[in-house]
């Protein structure tokens, strides 16, 4: 068996239908089911099957799903000490970050980073999934929270600081009160946000006007008036429609964690991007 039927066998058992398995791999839909039929003639066994919800493995295709996944983590493995060996500091770098830190932090590290080494692609990844560094969805990742994981070499880089921000034209609200104030809060279905539940207790009598998982949405609406939001400093500090409120305690900061994968810690392009993170970042 190839490796390469492997991995359209994990791509269509893990999102279950032919479109979205060749979606996820960058190959046709036709191709996805040719090379499925393919390989169940070859094995002589139907591994999935179909219904109207999409494909479902078999007792057939389960009993062979650990050892995909072990060949899968052997490829991946292969894949990156192979890539951890390269010398040439060319080829693509993906990094991965949360929107507003690949927006208004990383600029000037991967502006640095491109004028010195111009034969490097730079790919930026945002928003709120972790991509994952093991599969290689991503070469190096920013993130508020330590990485799990045994594989992964990482750093605390710096305790980033947060404000609490006003459109130009709004009125300061009352510390400790916030009556006649809106507030505008993180989506907090992905996990708990210090500075959020702070906001709150800051401002008791005000009501959450809005809610987003995006902080440059925030900081657009409360340059428009909307409310009152809280802001990594480098977001709020540089939109133009909002200023910060001078207050008596200040939210809780956050740490910023940088990491990759420990089979590319000899990639030269990814020690490069590093060392330019550290001069301009780190603590």
């Amino acid at each position: 068996m190839e490796w390469s039927d492997v991995r359209i066998f994990l791509a269509i058992a893990r999102t279950g239908t032919l479109g979205a398995a060749a979606r996820l791999l960058h190959l046709s839909h036709p191709t996805i089911g040719r090379r499925l039929r393919a390989l169940e003639e070859a094995t002589g066994q139907v591994l999935f099957q179909r219904t109207a919800e999409g494909f479902v493995l078999t007792e057939e295709g389960t009993a062979i799903l650990p050892l995909a996944e072990q060949m899968e983590d052997s490829a991946l493995t292969m894949e990156r000490r192979l890539a951890g060996e390269q010398q040439q500091l060319e080829g693509t770098l993906r990094v991965s970050s949360a929107d507003w830190f690949g927006a208004y932090v990383l600029p000037p590290v991967i502006a640095e980073y491109a004028r010195e080494y111009p034969h490097v692609g730079i790919e930026v990844l945002t928003g709120t999934r972790l991509f994952n560094l093991a599969q290689r969805e991503a070469d190096i990742a920013f993130r508020i929270v330590p990485f799990e994981g045994p594989d992964i070499v990482q750093r605390r880089l710096t305790q980033m600081r947060y404000g609490v921000y006003v459109g130009h034209a709004s009125a300061d609200p009352v510390e400790g009160d916030g009556t006649g104030n809106r507030l505008i809060a993180m989506d907090t279905s992905t996990g708990s946000f210090p500075d959020i539940e702070w906001l709150k207790n800051r401002f008791p009598n005000a009501g959450v006007v809005l809610q987003s998982n995006n902080r440059n949405v925030q900081a657009q609406m409360c340059g428009i008036g909307l409310g009152i939001a809280v802001l990594p400093r480098p977001v709020g500090d540089q939109v133009g429609t909002i200023r910060r409120l001078d207050l008596s305690e200040g939210p809780p900061s956050r740490e910023i964690w940088m990491g990759y994968h420990r089979d590319l810690r000899r990639l030269h392009r990814l020690r490069a991007f590093v060392d330019i993170v550290i001069r301009h970042l780190a603590d």
